[in-house]
């Protein structure tokens, strides 16, 4: 059945986020000329499907492009005709150089290289980098949550606050910050720890502490939960918490 002359036709996009960015996204999309159709939301994700009007190509580009193919064509089949021969010859020299050269074109990643990238760190994401360098409120909070959730990063951070979680004795709301500043913390994604306790830290190293104190220095290594656009704060999960 051939479409309807004039029927509007659309492309489909669909976007999974971490929850609580989904007003960015939507408001990135929506300046790009997609439309939100449908929003399903999970535990910690939202799947959000947009879809943008197809733009008609005109008749002339149309024709353009069919006739710039058959010369094309054409000019391929003659190649094809006259360097067949040179090229197996061109192959097979090509061949026998990898084989006497080495074992594979690609060189193989050592276990330290291969292992270095399960663990984001400054040094080895520029994304990284660049969001410990920005504002609380930064869209490069949003975009890397967003990116990268459930991978674990690392980085030397100070605790900025230090707050008693549902009136628990035992259970904290740990507010971080990238340095040494403690809560002179300018610069940098506030993190958060939310409701854990000591042993949720899993503290590590040669000096152990009993608790932990606003200030304290620490190597953090945790997994990226998401970042909550409204309050600013990018939420983590402790893996390891090293004192320095």
């Amino acid at each position: 059945m051939g479409h309807v002359a004039g029927e509007i036709k659309y492309e489909f996009k669909t976007v999974r986020t971490v929850r609580g960015t989904d007003g960015l996204v939507i408001s990135k999309m929506q300046k790009d000329g997609w439309e939100l159709v449908d929003q399903a939301q999970g535990t910690l994700r939202s799947t959000l499907n947009f879809r943008r009007r197809k733009k008609p190509l005109p008749w002339t580009l149309v024709a353009a492009a069919a006739a710039a193919l058959v010369v094309l064509a054409g000019i391929v089949g003659v190649g094809v005709a006259f360097g067949d021969g040179d090229e197996k010859q061109s192959d097979s020299a090509g061949t026998t150089a990898v084989a006497a050269g080495s074992t594979s074109a690609t060189p193989t990643p050592t276990a330290t290289e291969s292992a270095s990238t399960d663990v984001i760190t400054a040094e080895n994401n520029p994304e990284f980098a660049t969001l410990l360098k920005a504002d609380s409120c930064d869209d490069a909070n949003a975009d890397f949550a967003t990116k990268f959730a459930g991978r674990t990063v690392a980085f030397d951070g100070s605790i900025v606050n230090v707050a008693h979680h549902g009136g628990y004795d035992t259970r904290y709301d740990l507010l971080l910050g990238p340095g040494d500043n403690g809560a002179n913390t300018k610069v940098g994604p506030a993190f958060k720890y939310e409701n854990v306790d000591i042993l949720d830290l899993k503290l590590t190293g040669t000096k152990i502490p009993g608790t932990v104190r606003k200030g304290d220095k620490f190597r953090f290594v945790a997994k990226v939960v998401e970042f909550n656009s409204e309050q600013c704060l990018f939420f983590l999960d402790p893996a390891s918490t090293e004192a320095r």
